[in-house]
Parts: structure tokens; C-alpha cells; sequence
């Protein structure tokens, strides 16, 4: 499926049904698809469009079918998958493998290109390891490039608590190669991986040694050689870079807008950034919460 096409059935989605309504569709027509039309939708999924308004109900939907798409990749891969309703405290997707009968609990993460200021809390991997305490194994989904080009809490955490630092291209990576579990072969390696780099790797070390072994590994276990390897990430870059422009290109495109507003528009459109109207609901709403109360007294 084309990201574009599956991007505007997300957005009518969002404003024409209930977040549940629409999030089940959208998991029916995900598991319906084959592997081919699932794999250019995992090399896009990892960027939230620029078009997505922060904090709506369209990005909140959006972030669902991350995690159907992990939950959809994951069963490809030969498991049994189960994605969870919106609940705090938990991981998002529990698998368990059909052949090796370990469990994990996932999470798929998703960033825009316009947002730098991430931290360690972006990444939940802290939280993931109380997550999965009664599974076998945790594994965070994330863009490749996402992940802190330098040394960062996350790579602590996730060595101390063995947590896989998956990404949607590695994912990518496996589907196109056909991968799958059988009788005789288990990703239960791949989701041991920090268990694995742990052994080898100070909690200290930053993670260009974190992220190298763990590309060693997969070119070991896929019997790719380094140029085959490289030649995939050198497509992930020329599409980020491709997704970069567009996004680019959407910003600059509201500039012109907005300079040609009118004073009267410009005004409105102001105020509907800030949301101040909603802000005066609130504070409205809270007084009338309090004055009830006070009734009580009467």
C-alpha cells in the first residue's frame, strides 16, 4: 500500500468515527495485507507526517497503527500477536512464538523530523523493563536514525534491563529477506540482543559500539555482507531524506499561507493555535465544578 493513500484513510478515519471504531478498522485492514504492501509502509511509518496536528486525535490514531504495524510485521515473522487498547502502565503489543514458545511485550515509537529536543523518557525504556516482567523478552521499536548519536541513559537501561532496541528498518530488513520463524529457527537472538552486548559492552560505552554490534549481528544472522547491509541503509537514508524535503516543503507551503492571510484571519488563526478559547472552557468548567462543591455547604 502506498504510505500517502494510507495516510489520508488515517486522517478521514479521525474525524468521522470514535478512536476505537476507527482504530479497529484500521487493525482489520492492516492484517489484511500481504507482506509486499506491508513492507513500504514500515519504511515510512517511523516519521509523523508534519500535516498531523500535535496532540489530535488524528496523531493519537496515527501512533495506534504504529503499534498495529509492529503487532502485523511481528505475526510475519511467525508469531502470535495480540495489540493492546489504549491503557497506561503496559506495553502496547504482546507476541508469543507459535514454534519456540517464548513471549515479549513491544513498543513502537514514532517521531517528526521537526522535533530534536528528545530525551531518555521519549524512548520509555525504563518503563519496558517493568513491562516485562512476565514476558521473555521487551522490544522498543524506533527509527534507526532516531536513536542518540551519542551517549545516552537508553543504552544503559537498555543493557541493565535487556531490553532489544529494535528499529522499523531492521524490521523492514527481515520481511524483505523472507525471514521466518521455523521448527529449527528462533528470533529469540534478536530479542536477546542486549543480553547479549552486555557481556561485551560497559554500560558506559556510547552507542556507535551499542548499535555496531548489534548491525554485526543481523548481517551474521541474515548472511548479508557489509556492502548488502550498507546498501540497504543507504536506501533508508535516500527515503528520509526524500520524506525530509516533503516535510520541508508542507512548512514552507504554510508560511506563504499565512502571509497572505488578512488581519481578521491571521487573528483567528492565532487564536486557534494557542487554543485560548479551550483554555477559558476549561477554567470555566473547573468553577462550576467548585461552585457545585460549595452548594454542598448550603
Amino acid at each position: 500500500m502506498i504510505f500517502s493513500n494510507f495516510k489520508k484513510l488515517i486522517k478521514s478515519l479521525s474525524t468521522k468515527s470514535t478512536f476505537d471504531f476507527s482504530a479497529n478498522k484500521l487493525h482489520k485492514i492492516i492484517f489484511s495485507l500481504d507482506k509486499k504492501k506491508i513492507i513500504p509502509l514500515i519504511s515510512e511509518i517511523g516519521t509523523i507526517p508534519e500535516d498531523i496536528e500535535i496532540d489530535s486525535s488524528e496523531e493519537k490514531l496515527y501512533a495506534k497503527v504504529s503499534d498495529i504495524l509492529f503487532a502485523k510485521t511481528l505475526e510475519e515473522l511467525g508469531l502470535i500477536t495480540k495489540v493492546f487498547k489504549e491503557r497506561s502502565g503496559t506495553a502496547d503489543i504482546f507476541a508469543k512464538s507459535k514454534l519456540h514458545r517464548y513471549t515479549l511485550v513491544g513498543d513502537a515509537k514514532i517521531f517528526r523530523l521537526s522535533r530534536t529536543a528528545k530525551n531518555q523518557k521519549d524512548f520509555k525504556v525504563e518503563s519496558m523493563t517493568k513491562w516485562s516482567q512476565e514476558s521473555d523478552f521487551s522490544v522498543l521499536c524506533c527509527p534507526y536514525y532516531q536513536y542518540p548519536q551519542n551517549k545516552s541513559q537508553i543504552y544503559r537501561q537498555a543493557l541493565e534491563g535487556n531490553i532489544a532496541l529494535f528499529s522499523w528498518e531492521y524490521l523492514y530488513i527481515l520481511l524483505d529477506k523472507d525471514v521466518k520463524e521455523t521448527s529449527e529457527f528462533s528470533l529469540a537472538s534478536c530479542w536477546n540482543q542486549s543480553a547479549f552486548i552486555a557481556k561485551t559492552t560497559s554500560v558506559a560505552q556510547g552507542c556507535v559500539n551499542f548499535l555496531n554490534k548489534q548491525n554485526k549481528f543481523l548481517k551474521k544472522l541474515l548472511s548479508l555482507n557489509d556492502k548488502s547491509f550498507e546498501s540497504y541503509f543507504n536506501e533508508f537514508e535516500k527515503q528520509l531524506c526524500l520524506r525530509g524535503k516533503k516535510e520541508i516543503s508542507y512548512w514552507e507551503n504554510e508560511i506563504t499561507r499565512i502571509k497572505s492571510l488578512s488581519k481578521t484571519e491571521a487573528i483567528e488563526e492565532l487564536l486557534k493555535a494557542l487554543k485560548l478559547n479551550n483554555k477559558i472552557k476549561t477554567i470555566q468548567k473547573f468553577i462550576e465544578q467548585v461552585t457545585k462543591q460549595n452548594d454542598r455547604f448550603k
